[in-house]
């Protein structure tokens, strides 16, 4: 167990926490002096976000604490091993998945052969050139066939993997400064991603479009744009999630697929458990496809798999992550609707609600947004639109 102990500044506010880990006795049976580390707090977050961020750099560093590396200078491939052994418990399986595969596709081929404590800024700052002139790669693994290069945004993610494995080297006292730091390097300017999004008559016409559609088809759309929950959120609800009396829904988990393993649940991202509220319409619709699943739980007996799943597959069990993103872009095709995201009805729910006047501090609670400033982006969305608004009522007008 962790010895936390805070360190405040003259002012008597918390700036840092001292965090100290039992080592054990050495041969001479005296006790060892304790592995140690320090949090610093992160400005313009909240009492709560400060907490959830000591968590997650304590039990991080506790369980480096129990990892042995044998070379105190190891190559950059070898430290690397070492890096997803600690870290697997404590990032997402489809984060692990990803980081894998940008370690072994970029970071290893380029910086592997590296000792870490070698490795400097400007090493990274020419991997970032690199990777600016790299051709991007098609599924089957060959070159793009227009020869498009990797994109800012691209490489932003690619630096995020570098800057996380650096700064466990750090915890473990093998460096003491992180070489990709963003204050160290010049990055490509990547261009802010739009959102993606349904204007209100773009979403009015095509939940009439859905009316024609298989009734757990429509459930999912509907609670999608109603509650703004992510895709794996509403994969992984069940029936005894819905409170059919108070009209709401529980979210404590959501649905994920690592490629080549079975489809499985975790915690809400930022382990934001909340409840929703939703409309008699969602109520009814999860009524008549509760009956719907009884009615196929009796016509294959044996073969259904009844684990309670609100969208299943055709034998019961859960449905698989992917496929609400599928079968949306299908949708919109056959009904020759303007192409969107399945995600966009997140984004959708969350711009319907303010522009009908809902608390933003609100909005972010139906979102589960762990930190405001994610949903005040969607206030620049609106103000954005006012401002398309009023020049088109100009040119309607036809003023000069």
């Amino acid at each position: 167990m962790a010895n936390i102990t805070p360190r405040r500044n003259k002012k008597g506010e918390i700036i840092s926490y001292r965090v100290k880990v039992f080592r054990g006795y050495g041969e001479d049976k005296k006790q060892l002096n304790p592995f140690t580390a320090t949090f610093k707090v992160p400005q313009g977050l909240s009492q709560r976000q400060i907490e959830k961020e000591l968590n997650k750099f304590v039990s991080d560093f506790e369980r480096s604490c129990f990892f042995k590396i044998s070379d105190t200078n190891p190559k950059l491939s070898d430290f690397i091993v070492e890096y997803f052994k600690i870290t697997e418990k404590s990032l997402a399986p489809t984060t692990v998945q990803y980081y894998h595969r940008i370690a072994e596709k970029f970071i290893i081929p380029k910086l592997g052969d590296m000792k870490i404590s070698e490795i400097k800024p400007v090493h990274i700052q020419r991997f970032i050139n690199d990777l600016s002139n790299t051709v991007k790669t098609r599924q089957d693994g060959k070159p793009d066939k227009n020869g498009e290069v990797l994109s800012a945004s691209s490489i932003k993610r690619y630096i995020t993997v570098l800057q996380s494995i650096f700064r466990q080297a750090m915890k473990l006292g093998l460096l003491m400064d992180n070489p990709a730091k963003a204050e160290h390097l010049s990055m490509p300017k990547a261009k802010a991603p739009k959102t993606d999004f349904f204007s209100k008559q773009e979403a009015v016409k095509m939940l009439k479009c859905l009316a024609d559609e298989p009734l757990q088809f429509q459930v999912l759309v509907q609670l999608a744009i109603i509650t703004g929950a992510r895709r794996g959120e509403l994969v992984a609800l069940k029936f005894s999630d819905v409170d059919f009396e108070g009209k709401t829904i529980l979210i404590e988990r959501a649905a994920y697929k690592v490629k080549g393993q079975p489809a499985t649940t975790k915690a809400p991202k930022d382990y934001e458990t909340r409840i929703i509220a939703i409309d008699s319409v969602c109520i009814e619709l999860i009524k008549q496809l509760k009956e719907e699943k009884k009615a196929e739980q009796a016509t294959l007996g044996n073969q259904w798999k009844d684990e309670d799943w609100l969208f299943t597959q055709w034998n019961g069990e859960m449905m698989n992550p992917t496929a609400p993103t599928k079968a949306f872009s299908k949708f919109l095709d056959q009904n020759g609707l303007a192409h969107h995201k399945f995600h966009s009805l997140r984004h959708t729910s969350a711009t319907l609600l303010l522009y009908a006047g809902v608390n933003i501090k609100q909005v972010q609670g139906r979102l589960g947004h762990g930190d405001i400033a994610t949903t005040n982006k969607y206030l620049h969305i609106i103000k954005d639109a006012d401002v398309e608004a009023a020049e088109k009522l100009g040119k309607l007008l036809k003023r000069k």
